[in-house]
């Protein structure tokens, strides 16, 4: 006798179906999440459990195509090149002549070297795309300035991960090619939208400090001094990063170059940076080429399996249903985006920034245009949420890293030392909220 495998029939679109799919569906995220299964594994065994549960017909068979289709997209191939970038900038010492530099410069302002903490993240953002390499390579370098001039410890360690969160933001950010690959969205005004939050977000982390120094003078530790010649040759040292970023995103304005080929351009442009200052050998090729396969894996599979997740979801009508039951409650659309902020703050606290990304925006970003907001917008808030995860206890990603990096202590400094920097992204996230042209501005003079 052949068994036969039944199927419940797919549910009919209310949004009271709708509510109990979505509850469904998060209480297998977060109990797959809490038992450690890695990202990727978790998203595709809550696709093939959905579609075992909800599909009337095996929609899995489609997992190859869906595969194929996104391991082929053209601007996927931008993630590895930016990863290799910010590896090569990390390996051929251009990040520590970088910071030497910004140190002379703001090392004589009462918290001196923590404003250059914050300055040599966003700078080293807008070249490298990561906020964990960022964090790190920063961190790297700025520790033991900080023991050394005699900081208050915890509120450096948070200048150093607050920091850090600005690699996702500050363009190119690789959250914002994901974000754009997922919702349909042009990365190039993605690039665009995240220039003035980025940098209005550092100049608040860098007021926090000095109103934190003002409040606190003993904070601020001794202030560096140099000669005014000794600044200005030491301007050169900014001129690699700097031209890196005008190249990658100067080309894609100036209609040179599509994002992935721009990425490719600043990877040529590090090559010949490091092997002019003789650190390009076998050994470092190695390190970068093997770390960048490695971060590449781990990204690349995550997104596949999101795909995947994604495809089951439509195919369900969860998306449909879950715009219907928002629709039904009434809610005015203000204050829905409130609900969904306070949804991205919470979870935050439990979930590493691209999973959350990637798990979420299917469901979450057809109801935010559905509700008539600018998907390009959302995507700058957006990455507001996650930068603020990346520094929320407990699972906050930067945290550790910049644990990692000091290599002693307990982590609760860190996570002390964040709190006010927690405060100022709530307080930029207010400001975008009441003032969405911060974001729109620029994308709308471009196109």
């Amino acid at each position: 006798m052949k068994s036969v495998t039944k199927r419940r029939a797919a549910p009919q679109p209310d949004s009271e179906g709708g509510a109990q799919m979505l509850f469904v569906t998060l209480i297998i995220l977060l109990s797959l999440v809490a038992l450690s299964i890695p990202v990727a594994a978790a998203l595709g065994i809550l696709g093939l459990t959905l579609d075992q549960v909800y599909a009337p017909f095996p929609l899995y068979r489609a997992a190859g195509e869906i595969f194929w289709s996104v391991g082929t997209d053209f601007i996927l191939a931008a993630i590895p090149m930016f990863i290799l970038l910010g590896e090569l900038l990390l390996r051929s010492g251009i990040s520590t002549r970088m910071y030497s530099s910004i140190e002379l410069w703001l090392g004589r302002m009462p918290g001196g070297l923590m404003h250059s903490n914050i300055a040599a993240s966003a700078l080293f953002a807008a070249t490298s795309g990561s906020s964990v390499a960022t964090a790190a390579t920063v961190g790297t370098v700025a520790i033991p300035e900080g023991q050394r001039n005699g900081y208050n410890e915890r509120l450096f360690l948070g200048t150093l991960a607050a920091g850090g969160t600005l690699g996702i933001l500050i363009p190119p950010s690789i959250n914002l090619i994901i974000y754009g690959v997922l919702t349909e969205t042009s990365v190039p005004q993605l690039y665009l939208a995240g220039i003035f939050p980025g940098l209005a977000l550092a100049g608040l982390f860098m007021a926090t400090v000095a109103i934190s120094c003002f409040l606190f003078p003993k904070w601020g530790g001794r202030t560096g001094q140099s000669g005014f010649m000794d600044r200005l040759r030491a301007l050169k040292h900014l001129v690699p990063p700097l031209g890196i970023f005008l190249i990658v995103v100067g080309s894609i304005y100036a209609g040179f170059a599509t994002p992935t080929e721009a990425a490719a351009l600043g990877v040529m442009a590090a090559l010949g940076l490091a092997a002019y200052h003789r650190r390009l050998n076998w050994q470092i090729l190695r390190e970068t080429l093997l770390g960048t396969m490695r971060t590449t894996a781990m990204v690349m599979l995550i997104i596949l399996m999101a795909y995947f997740l994604n495809f089951i979801l439509s195919a369900i009508g969860l998306t449909q249903q879950l715009t219907d039951f928002i629709a039904s409650m009434g809610l005015t659309p203000f204050t829905t985006l409130l609900v969904i902020v306070a949804f991205y703050l919470i979870i935050g606290c439990f979930m590493e920034t691209l999973s959350m990304m990637i798990a979420t925006v299917p469901i979450i970003a057809p109801i935010i245009i559905s509700l008539g907001y600018d998907p390009v917008w959302f995507g700058v808030l957006l990455m507001l949420l996650l930068e603020t995860a990346l520094i929320t206890p407990p699972i906050g990603v930067n945290l550790y890293v910049v644990q990692g990096v000091r290599g002693r202590g307990a982590i609760t400094d860190v996570i002390i030392g964040t709190l006010p920097f927690i405060a100022t992204m709530f307080v930029m996230i207010a400001l975008l909220l009441a003032w969405p042209g911060m974001a729109t501005w620029l994308p709308q003079q471009f196109y």
